[in-house]
């Protein structure tokens, strides 16, 4: 199993993130992991990821303001740092509505540096309701403010360890369709899958995209999984524990794995508390 050099964990609050069902995902890795290069095609918190701390992978996620974020972090730490470290002694409601609505005006968000943008993006994850990243079908960032007394706008330290960690391993960082992030992975490769969850219900939260990902997505998502694993690349999947999940990935040699989970976002209070969930592995022990 891969050792942390030093403690990292996401710097970002993230609907679906695998925090709480790391030790479930552990039990199930390759034996063979830290001989492999990880690749994790829907990166979202990085959750596994940096528990994991690869020194080899392929990171990737579709949200190209996340993707940016991730960059900033490791080239710009220090200006990103005192960026985030004046919103801090400026975080109020009026404030904070100025920050989100930029996105409204293209000319006024085009005109903002990348490391303007990624200071923007975490702090409202860290002010916003519930630290929900989601958006309209305009693309337009749209959570209330969170009214929280003392929210961790910088925490410098984790940033500071992220950093260290992107600049000292061999960390691919992409912005692209989750088919295209995996094209190079071979059999001396692992897959971590972590889409946005089906929901037959649409009660899921999928709002990182304004396009999202419906059973079309899912359905193509299979296809690379299946094609993944007849060219011999071991890959692990997370997803919810429904009837269209569990027909599509039924081939003997897949193995589903029950596990439930303790979820906090969703747009249906019936969606909250403990919510059943599978994991998929193509390979057998």
């Amino acid at each position: 199993m891969i050792k942390n050099n030093s403690p990292v964990k996401p710097f970002l609050k993230w609907a679906g993130g695998k925090r709480q069902l790391l030790a479930e995902i552990k039990k199930n890795l390759p034996d063979n992991i830290d001989s492999l290069t990880y690749f994790e095609p829907f990166l979202g918190a990085g959750a596994v990821f940096f528990d994991l701390q690869p020194k080899k992978a392929v990171i990737n996620d579709f949200n190209g303001q996340l993707i940016l974020t991730y960059n900033v972090i490791k080239d710009n730490i220090d200006e990103l740092a005192a960026l985030l470290n004046k919103y801090q002694k400026k975080n109020d409601e009026n404030n904070f509505y100025k920050i989100r609505n930029i996105d409204r005006e293209p000319e006024k968000f085009n005109k903002l540096s990348n490391i303007e943008k990624a200071a923007r993006l975490i702090f409202l994850n860290k002010t916003c309701f519930n630290g929900l990243y989601r958006v309209n079908s305009q693309g337009f960032f749209n959570v209330p403010y969170g009214k929280y007394k003392n929210p961790a706008i910088c925490e410098e330290i984790i940033l500071r360890r992220i950093s260290s960690y992107l600049n000292t391993s061999k960390i691919n960082i992409l912005n692209c369709d989750f088919e295209n992030a995996v094209s190079t992975a071979d059999k001396m490769s692992f897959v971590y899958f972590d889409p946005p969850y089906h929901s037959p219900d649409k009660t899921n939260f999928t709002g990182y995209q304004a396009n999202g990902f419906d059973e079309t997505g899912q359905e193509r998502l299979y296809n690379v999984f299946n094609k993944l694993t007849n060219q011999g690349v071991k890959c692990l999947l997370s997803n919810s524990d429904t009837d269209f999940i569990r027909k599509l990935y039924k081939r003997k040699i897949f193995k589903i794995i029950s596990v439930q989970a303790k979820r906090a976002i969703n747009s249906n209070s019936a969606g909250r508390g403990n919510v059943n969930e599978v994991l998929i592995k193509n390979w057998q022990d």
